[in-house]
């Protein structure tokens, strides 16, 4: 009885995740012109696959800004900056706990123009990215604007990581979104004002955090100012091995637990292909049988038509093992307050400040 519960609550979670979807693929494109010149943000560490053709993409956009690209000394993604015009290198000198608020400090304070935009060094945009994105920012409610992403990967693994984020990580934060939770931003995208960003004391304020991102949109909504997901889709590029991958689910998944505890205890219930298979194993086999077909509906529905990721067809077999490979990166995130970032291991106080790191 328990088990046929908790699959009607993990099937009816699919199905509202469903009706999430749908309402965001309805929403209107926003075509007003961009508000005001732009800042690009871009922190970036070393030469990875896809950093070429993601520099490339923001070298040619649409609209009135300006291009900086954060890097430390002696890193070889300089040269690679260097080959388009449009970009401008910044060194980046300023050392915190999260070393990638230490570039954006650096990067904010060489930029000119009123609106900023950061994304992380592997994002590739569209032509029509900045008029997009920035559009809701002429809402004085609007404090900042963040947007999804699909993921491509090199490796079978880093595809399989990928499917995970097509079919399970945006459709939840369509969900949240759907509900009113939006006090939070992702890496994909975050553009906001300047003085918006100085009304929360700057960069510097979130320097301890790992979830730098989720951090920024929090104090931003604190100052009483919308979090808006643009309808702008961008595209992220994966790779690694399966322990890459592993670690790198570790860290985002303890990363999530220390930002929001208490949502982090309730991602169980989401878990429908889990519980389709205790219910089958328990011989409530039309129960399992209905769980299933929600989740599989709600993630064609999600990383097919929503987020045009291809993998979702070429891989649709393997969800409810990617599931499965979920809760366990799940269990594993609910204990330790320890993870791996760019080699580094790093420890985390309970709110999700980096505490020392080795």
């Amino acid at each position: 009885m328990i088990i046929t519960v908790i699959c009607a609550l993990a099937a009816g979670y699919q199905l509202f995740a469903v009706v999430a979807c749908l309402v965001f693929k309805s929403q209107r494109r926003d075509t007003r012109p961009q508000p005001a010149p732009v800042s690009i943000l871009k922190p970036v560490h070393g030469v990875e696959p896809s950093m070429r053709e993601a520099i490339a993409s923001h070298a040619t956009l649409e609209g009135n800004y300006e291009f900086l690209c954060g890097v430390r000394d002696g890193d070889p993604a300089t040269g690679v900056i260097a080959e388009f015009r449009k970009a401008r290198v910044i060194p980046a000198r300023t050392h915190t706990p999260n070393a990638k608020v230490g570039v954006l400090i650096d990067l904010a304070q060489a930029a000119v123009n009123p609106i900023l935009i950061v994304n992380d060094a592997d994002i590739r945009v569209d032509p029509d990215y900045i008029p997009r994105v920035t559009a809701p920012l002429a809402d004085s409610s609007v404090g900042l604007v963040t947007c999804l992403y699909r993921a491509e990967g090199s490796t079978f693994a880093a595809r399989f990581e990928g499917l995970g984020i097509a079919t399970d990580f945006a459709p939840s934060t369509l969900v949240a979104r759907l509900v009113g939770v939006d006090e939070f931003a992702m890496g994909s995208t975050m553009a906001f004002r300047r003085e918006t960003l100085d009304r929360i004391g700057g960069f510097a304020s979130i320097k301890d955090y790992l979830a730098d991102d989720y951090q920024l949109g929090q104090r931003i909504h604190a100052l009483g100012l919308k979090c808006m997901l643009s309808d702008v889709i961008v595209t992220t590029h994966l790779g690694g091995t399966w322990s890459d991958v592993w670690h790198h689910q570790v860290r985002w998944s303890r990363t999530i637990r220390v930002s929001n505890f208490w949502g982090y205890l309730g991602l169980p219930v989401t878990f429908a292909s889990a519980w389709a298979l205790a219910a089958a194993a328990t011989q409530h086999h039309e129960v399992a049988l209905f769980a299933l077909a929600a989740r599989m509906l709600m993630a064609s529905i999600a990383g097919g038509a929503i987020l045009s990721a291809p993998d979702t067809w070429k891989l649709w077999p393997l969800i409810p093992l990617r599931d499965l490979f979920g809760a366990a990166v799940w269990c594993a995130g609910l204990f330790g307050n320890t993870v791996l970032w760019r080699g580094r291991s790093l420890q985390l106080d309970p709110d999700g400040r980096i505490q020392e790191s080795r």
